[in-house]
């Protein structure tokens, strides 16, 4: 898997030729796929070939458009991203409502315990409070500690006048990051052969990304933390830059350090084999 986030944001045409990505504008680059994990075009004057979206599509390599604010607005992936694809949906329809709710407790014990070691990492007090939310989380999370937990974290971490929703900075920033987060856990869900609309826990019929949805949650901490850190500042290309660069942050998980974007599919394969096996298994959860 590659490791570059290549983003397009000049007038220029984008082609393939011998397993390199061709950008043509005043000079003449060529990038090795290999080495390319995710492409965001943020120029609307881009012009790209159906010849390189193949090719990208076939080595499951993600292109984002972004829209004339330069936000993420849609992204290509293939329809098929393993060779037993219909296995894997037809296992994942089949999930059992007592094992769903058992992976999203999980899921919201790791995801409150990240956003706690967060506020721990910024030196903030009250992730104490957090810590308490975690035992007290319940099959399917049916007393909702992920919603009181949220509240308490995000009043700690961004003030208490802050809401979740406004059109403030701080939230644009939250909503750019939690896109190209999203984008690369739809990524990995297709690449693993599942799809992405049939969730854990959310289950919204307007959402065709409920699965990538429960399982982003235990990685937003670590956008969350370049926002409190880039808090003052306005939100341009630098701050975007960025947000995308934490794909390129190493965490460690499964007793190795690893790039946010390998840690993601390590994340992921342990969540489905939770879902799928009766044997004992474990979600795995990553370290700051």
């Amino acid at each position: 898997m590659g490791w570059r986030t290549i983003v397009v944001n000049k007038n220029c045409k984008l082609s393939y030729k011998n397993d390199y990505l061709i950008v043509r504008s005043e000079e003449l680059k060529m990038i090795h796929l290999s080495e390319i994990n995710m492409i965001i075009v943020e120029n609307g004057m881009v012009s790209i070939t159906s010849y390189l979206i193949n090719e990208l599509a076939n080595k499951k390599i993600k292109i984002i458009f972004c829209d004339e604010k330069h936000n993420p607005s849609c992204e290509m992936m293939p329809y098929y991203g393993s060779f037993n694809t219909s296995k894997k949906i037809l296992n994942q329809i089949n999930w059992t409502k007592d094992k769903k709710d058992e992976a999203w407790k999980e899921i919201v014990k790791i995801k409150i315990t990240n956003q706690a070691m967060l506020l721990k990492k910024l030196d903030i007090n009250g992730y104490e409070k957090l810590l308490e939310y975690v035992n007290e989380v319940r099959s399917g999370d049916s007393t909702n500690r992920e919603g009181h937990a949220a509240k308490v974290y995000f009043n700690l971490l961004y003030g208490m006048d802050f809401i979740r929703g406004r059109s403030d900075n701080t939230n644009v920033a939250l909503d750019y990051g939690y896109s190209i987060l999203l984008s690369v856990l739809n990524r990995e869900v297709v690449s693993k052969g599942y799809i992405t609309p049939i969730g854990i826990n959310h289950k919204s019929e307007f959402n065709q990304f409920n699965l990538s949805c429960d399982l982003m949650e235990v990685f937003r901490p670590l956008i969350d933390e370049v926002v409190y850190t880039n808090r003052e500042f306005a939100f341009d290309k630098n701050y975007k830059y960025k947000l995308i660069n934490v794909m390129n942050q190493t965490v460690t998980i499964g007793d190795k350090e690893q790039y946010v974007s390998n840690a993601i599919p390590i994340f992921i394969s342990s969540v489905f084999d939770f879902l799928e096996n009766d044997k004992e298994s474990k979600i795995i959860n990553y370290e700051f």
